[in-house]
Formats: C-alpha cells, sequence, structure tokens
C-alpha cells in the first residue's frame, strides 16, 4: 500500500501531462502539480506570520552588521577574514588533558570557539527577517537594512570573510579544519534565498559581488577535498552540502548544478539515508535521534522545495518503494504532534526544547495534501531560544520559500 500523498510513476506523469513529452523512458521522476484543496502557500504562511516578521523586523531594523572581522579569535590558524570554528562535541581527554580531543558525541563543549557561528547565524536571522517584512510591506527601509549586511558579509573589502572553510570545526590537537565544518554555513542558505529576492533592490555591483561570493564559495565546496568529502557523507552531512549547493547555485541561476542535485536527491540521498518507513536510521543511531531525526528530515525537505520548479514538484516525488518526503513526513509525524509517542532513546541534550516549528513539516503539508501537518505546524514554537535548537534550525522565514 502507498504511503498517503504518494502516487504511482504511471499517474504523476498523467497528472503532469509528461507522459506525452516522453519522460517516462528517462531517469527521472515523475512531478505533480500543486494539489489545489489546500490554501494559498504564500497567503496562508503571511497570514500565519505577519506579526510574528513585523515585529522581529522592527528590532532588526537597528542591528548594525557584524561579521568574521569583529569576533577574532587567539585560536585561529587562519586570518582574520577565515571563518573559524571548532567541534562541538570534542572534548579535552581526562587521561591526556594537554593532548588531542576526544570525541563525546551529542555533547557540546562550551569552551569551544563558536564566535563565527554566533555572527552567522546572527546574520542567517537578520536577513530573512528583514527580507520577509519587505515581502510583507513594500517598505524600502527592510530592504535596505538586509542588503548593509550582504554587503558586509560578502561584498566590502575590509569586512567581507573568505569564501572557503578551510578552518571550520577544527579538533584541538587533531585538525585544523574538517570536512563536517561545512555544515556551519547551512545557516546562509536562507540569506542566500534573501540575496535573490532583494536583487531588485540592489546596484549592479552590490549584485555582481554577491554573486561573486556565493559563486566562489560553492566552487570550493563543489571541488576542495573538504567539500568533496562533505558531499560524500553518509548523513545529514550530505543532506545539509545538498541544500547549501542548491540555494548557493541559485543565486548564480546555476541551473546546470541544480538539475545535478535534483538527481542526486532522487538517486542517491533517498536510496542510502531513507529507510522504507520513512525514518534516518544514521540519525536513529545517534546519541540524539529525536533531534537529528528531526533536522535530517527538514533539510531534506527543505532540499526538495528547493529543488522544486513549475512543473516539477520535488517534494511530492518518490521511488517506486514511496521513498520520499512524504513518506519521512508520515513516518515522523506522530512524533511532532506528541513528542511523549517517540518510541526511541531520549537524546543526552536538549530533548526538552524540541519540537520547534519545522519547515519541512510545512512543506510537506501543502505538498502531500495533510491539512493536519498545518495545523500542528502553525501550534508549534517558531522562534525557539535554546542555542543548540537554533544551530539545528536553518529554515525560519517559510514565506521566503513558498510561491
Amino acid at each position: 500500500m502507498k504511503a498517503q500523498g504518494t502516487h504511482s510513476r504511471r499517474d504523476m506523469l498523467k497528472r503532469s501531462g509528461l507522459a506525452a513529452a516522453g519522460v517516462g523512458t528517462t531517469r527521472l521522476p515523475g512531478w505533480v502539480a500543486a494539489i489545489p484543496s489546500l490554501p494559498d502557500p504564500k497567503q496562508f504562511v503571511a497570514n500565519v506570520d505577519r506579526a510574528r516578521i513585523l515585529k522581529a523586523a522592527e528590532s532588526a531594523l537597528v542591528e548594525k552588521p557584524l561579521t568574521v572581522v569583529d569576533v577574532p579569535s587567539a585560536k585561529s590558524p587562519g586570518g582574520r577574514h577565515d571563518y573559524f570554528s571548532q567541534a562541538d562535541y570534542f572534548w579535552p581527554n581526562p587521561a591526556n588533558p594537554s593532548g588531542p580531543y576526544i570525541n563525546r558525541d551529542g555533547q557540546s563543549n562550551p569552551d569551544n570557539f563558536d564566535g563565527h557561528r554566533h555572527v552567522m547565524v546572527r546574520l542567517s536571522l537578520l536577513v530573512p527577517q528583514l527580507t520577509a517584512a519587505w515581502m510583507l510591506t513594500g517598505k524600502a527601509a527592510y530592504a535596505d537594512a538586509a542588503r548593509a549586511h550582504l554587503r558586509a558579509w560578502f561584498v566590502t573589502p575590509d569586512t567581507r570573510m573568505n569564501p572557503n572553510l578551510e578552518y571550520s570545526q577544527g579538533v584541538v590537537g587533531v585538525s585544523t579544519g574538517r570536512s563536517y565544518g561545512i555544515i556551519d554555513t547551512l545557516h546562509l542558505v536562507e540569506v542566500a534565498r534573501s540575496a535573490v529576492l532583494l536583487q531588485s533592490n540592489m546596484p549592479d555591483a552590490e549584485w555582481v559581488g554577491v554573486t561573486t561570493w556565493f559563486r566562489e564559495y560553492l566552487k570550493w565546496m563543489d571541488t576542495s577535498q573538504k567539500g568533496v568529502t562533505e558531499r560524500d557523507a553518509k548523513n545529514n552531512h550530505a543532506t545539509c552540502w545538498a541544500l547549501q549547493a542548491a540555494e548557493f547555485a541559485r543565486v548564480n541561476r546555476d541551473e546546470g548544478i541544480r538539475d545535478r542535485i535534483r538527481q542526486w536527491y532522487m538517486d542517491k540521498l533517498l536510496t542510502t539515508q531513507m529507510a522504507p518507513d520513512g525514518s534516518f536510521p544514521l540519525e536513529l543511531a545517534r546519541t540524539k535521534p529525536y533531534s537529528y531525526s528531526i533536522f535530517n528530515f527538514d533539510v531534506t525537505v527543505c532540499l526538495a522545495q528547493s529543488l522544486t520548479v513549475p512543473g516539477r514538484n520535488v517534494v511530492q516525488a518518490s521511488l517506486p518503494d514511496g521513498r520520499g518526503a512524504c513518506r519521512a513526513a508520515a513516518w515522523l509525524y506522530p512524533y511532532l504532534r506528541d513528542k511523549s509517542s517517540w518510541p526511541y532513546a531520549h537524546d543526552v541534550q536538549h530533548f526538552d526544547a524540541l519540537p520547534v516549528r519545522s519547515p519541512g513539516l510545512l512543506f510537506t503539508g501543502l505538498a502531500c495534501n495533510r491539512p493536519d501537518y498545518l495545523d500542528t505546524w502553525k501550534r508549534l514554537n517558531p522562534d525557539p531560544s535554546d542555542r543548540e535548537v537554533i544551530r539545528n534550525y536553518p529554515v525560519r522565514q517559510p514565506l521566503l520559500w513558498v510561491s
């Protein structure tokens, strides 16, 4: 039996009209159009989030840009424009306090440097808030304030960040930087999406500066040893790489890369990460199975939403056995609606801070014809304060993602 919200390949091709065009003979999945019985996505999200967006944007208007150059660290092996962070789950070894740090999975070390991540997360909050407010009101002040942050991070020579993560998530005594650190720039995904929406408000030189930064960073992600290693990871790190690549390519309208990721989503991500029941076994094996299951679900669905274009709804797409975003949502939804029903181990940290308002639940609610998902999405907390939850919560302004 098919999971609710999934369709056979033949049905999807019929609905989309692609069968007559011969698409059924390719390796691409079928696609279906939006289901008309649900509310208009943009209007629905705007109605739910309007007051929240405008309140946050008013506060954001007075916030000045802060970049990596404003938060120097004596621990950094790089220069003042290089992003630097230390791996969260690594601690001094009690048996050798001055030696290499050791891993304690799921337990964040508060003494590790995360100042650059902190200002990047701040950027990821402010720019989408301001962009969403501009979308709702058309007031130039919001767009201008968002652009100031974009200029500081990606354009102005004295303040911009270098477009690489050579020194992210280093481990004392082990490495000055690791491939896993590329997950830190997941917080640039909504910033990149905001930049595309704000293009009409930017002078040409400013837009060129922004697009150049994201093009250079995506090239580093796609060709460096660290980037290739992260891309080929088996768990949420690969999903996060793909969501970043899809959105950063979108800034430069690089549909070649986006097509490549669209195929990778179907051929690799769904087949290697998702179980037939819609769960993510590698995330369930972690010491924070609830958190990581939600996190990888959200990033997977946001990736599908990113790759969706007119006539190709990737959120609705599924493999012949039903695996896809709709199946993943059906598996996770009961535990978002009622955490007490979670049948697995509780997370070693931050379990009480979850769940929060899942963007994956919104996008699958709209695409998979599940009004109950939308009702649950509306009642969950959209603005968590727990820093660890925020670290794993990169899409906070869904108005930017619906049309």
